[in-house]
């Protein structure tokens, strides 16, 4: 096949990329930059911003277009305009965060969806996002019709190349070792999915033309933010390694966040952290053990030292202060 990728050269995009190409896919890839990363270079690529001028795209035609990075519903609309019906079956990865809050766990894809109160804001926030992402999908089925459109909603995507600095601070924090200062509770809903086995599923559903909506989510609940950490300790943390689950009201009043303990739900359930994952397994997302995805990305982080990413996680000075006053009891 012929796949356009608009985006596809950085972790969720680049694990779908890699995949098309290891089934022999003939990939092309506009972006702004010039990718020089080995896995690749066996790929096309067209160099253009998305926001200003899509003519690299004039004359070209394609069998399937796989759409990873549009979060305003123009970039849909434009795209549309510029493929004039030449891009083939169109797949749009959008995010869980198109979900109005749910009241409880086992939302599937037909859950109420997240509103805007300006929807002509172009201004793409924490607050924002998710109510784009919806005009965005709702633009996607406008331009290319029902029959003829995959919508992917991931969760957390985890894995080597990750570059959000939200997971890979735990594998690092935890793969030093000792009294590990985990934010409770333990028990608070938590999914997430290894961005190559979304890769391997992305291309499964365009090869099939598999058109609908599908929750790209893993594990089933119940799951908590305890057993992803546990499961790091498992996979990566030195013999010895502890959690200690510290109170979640006691961590809010001494100031820490989401940013500074990366992934918490700041001791409140997010329900959307516990959607139901059986459409995307009919579908084919078979995701691998959760062990192997957290050794596999410390693996990369050892070899490639990736940088940590600025705003996420704690010092060891300050994790060291609060768990030497933090009270007893998570």
């Amino acid at each position: 096949m012929r796949i356009l990728f608009i985006g596809g050269t950085r972790f969720v995009g680049r694990a779908m990329a890699e995949a098309a190409l290891a089934r022999g896919h003939d990939v092309t890839l506009l972006h702004r930059g010039a990718s020089t990363d080995p896995a690749l270079e066996a790929a096309t690529q067209l160099s253009a911003d998305r926001n200003a001028d899509l003519s690299a795209l004039a004359g070209l035609e394609f069998d399937a277009t796989i759409d990873v990075c549009a979060y305003l519903p123009r970039q849909v609309e434009q795209l549309a305009d510029a493929l004039d019906g030449r891009g083939g079956h169109h797949v749009f990865v959008s995010t869980m965060s198109v979900y109005a809050d749910p009241d409880g766990p086992g939302i599937d894809e037909d859950a109420a969806l997240a509103n805007l109160d300006d929807p002509n804001t172009q201004e793409v926030t924490a607050e924002s996002y998710g109510g784009l992402k919806v005009l965005c999908e709702q633009a996607a089925a406008s331009a290319y019709g029902s029959d003829h459109l995959t919508i992917v909603r991931p969760t957390y995507v985890i894995g080597p190349h990750d570059h959000t600095g939200r997971f890979t601070w735990w594998v690092r924090r935890i793969a030093r070792g000792g009294e590990v200062l985990a934010p409770g509770p333990a028990e608070a809903p938590m999914q997430i999915i290894d961005a190559r086995d979304q890769g391997e599923w992305t291309i499964t559903l365009a090869e099939d033309q598999t058109s609908g909506v599908f929750n790209s989510v893993s594990p089933s609940p119940p799951f908590g933010f305890g057993d992803l950490l546990e499961a790091t300790v498992r996979a990566v943390g030195p013999t010895g390694t502890t959690l200690r689950w510290v109170n979640a009201g006691w961590l809010r009043t001494e100031g820490e966040s989401y940013q500074s303990l990366p992934l918490w739900t700041e001791g409140s359930p997010e329900w959307t952290l516990a959607a139901d994952p059986t459409r995307a397994a009919n579908a084919g997302l078979s995701p691998r053990p959760l062990t192997e995805t957290i050794a596999d990305t410390w693996e990369w982080i050892q070899a490639e030292q990736p940088a940590l990413v600025a705003g996420w996680g704690i010092t060891t000075e300050r994790e060291s202060d609060l768990l030497s006053r933090a009270p007893t009891g998570g």
